[in-house]
């Protein structure tokens, strides 16, 4: 795992040019080269390696969805959004160049990325590419990552009426967060890593299902840090989901559900992906179950 997050970080340096205006370009360079886990890049190259692909044919596509993530965290941490002032123990983007030039690097990366998966994709086919980019606009638009953001602001505080938003439960609504919010970037990884690797439909979509439950489970885990971590072993600050009335997993049904609903989705996981033999996959499972238990 370490040797592909070298790799990553590696090839992330390499895309991420200089050039005018200089901040536009060190304010999207800053967020993206943050340290961090890779963890969606890393699980992009391992599917494609189970599933008997090249790795470095899936080194852009990985790479951009890391932009992809990062765009995504530029504009989570607005004060328009959830206004936090740290990322991964570093000031947030906008603490470092401002809330205008943040948005527009924010903006850039949403266009960067897939740039990088067609420019530097070198030995994929055109048919390849194409599947790759409509699975990344698709992830990147309103209908997922945007629209699970949009639902995750509207949810926040005394904007519940009757235990009811837009005809949907809480549950639902919390669903919908978590599979389009979260979970959307965890199926793009695997799905298009499965896709370069030429995977079969079958392969496709386990990889899929895979990032789906992964994705629901970090979130869950991802909550129920904020309730029992601390700012230096997360990098970013404690608390502020209670404190902004935010609709979590915690929030509705407490810590101990959480925690049970974490190891049922990592169980029905195993159920998906321990055919193929992967410790990577096993060990970022296995961290998570360590670290709320």
């Amino acid at each position: 795992m370490n040797k592909y997050i070298e790799l990553v970080d590696k090839k992330l340096d390499e895309y991420m040019k200089d050039g005018y205006p200089a901040d536009i370009f060190k304010s999207m360079k800053y967020t993206v080269t943050l340290p961090g886990k890779r963890l969606r890049p890393v699980m992009c190259l391992e599917a494609c390696k189970v599933l008997g692909g090249n790795i470095e044919e899936a080194i852009p596509t990985a790479c951009a969805i890391e932009m992809l993530h990062a765009q995504s965290l530029i504009h989570d941490d607005l004060p328009c959004m959830d206004n936090d002032d740290f990322r991964r123990g570093k000031p947030s983007n906008h603490k470092v160049f401002g809330e205008a030039i943040a948005v527009l690097a924010g903006d850039a990366l949403i266009s960067y990325a897939p740039q990088i998966i067609i420019e530097k994709s070198k030995n994929l086919s055109s048919d390849t590419i194409l599947k790759v980019i409509h699975e990344y606009v698709n992830a990147a638009g309103v209908y997922q990552l945007i629209g699970g953001q949009v639902a995750d602001i509207l949810s926040e505080g005394n904007n519940w009426i009757n235990d009811n938003f837009e005809g949907k439960t809480k549950e639902e609504t919390l669903h919908f967060i978590h599979t389009n919010k979260t979970a959307v970037l965890f199926k793009l990884a695997l799905k298009t890593g499965a896709i370069i690797a030429g995977g079969n439909n079958e392969q496709i979509q386990e990889m899929e299902q895979f990032g789906q439950k992964f994705g629901c489970a970090f979130q869950i885990y991802d909550d129920i840090m904020d309730e029992i971590s601390t700012f230096e072993e997360l990098g970013k600050t404690i608390g502020k989901d209670r404190e902004a009335g935010k609709l979590t997993y915690v929030t509705l049904f407490g810590l101990d559900k959480a925690r049970q609903k974490v190891h049922e989705l990592i169980n029905e996981i195993h159920s998906i992906i321990d055919k193929y033999n992967s410790d990577i996959f096993n060990s970022i499972l296995s961290k998570i179950e360590t670290k709320i238990n």
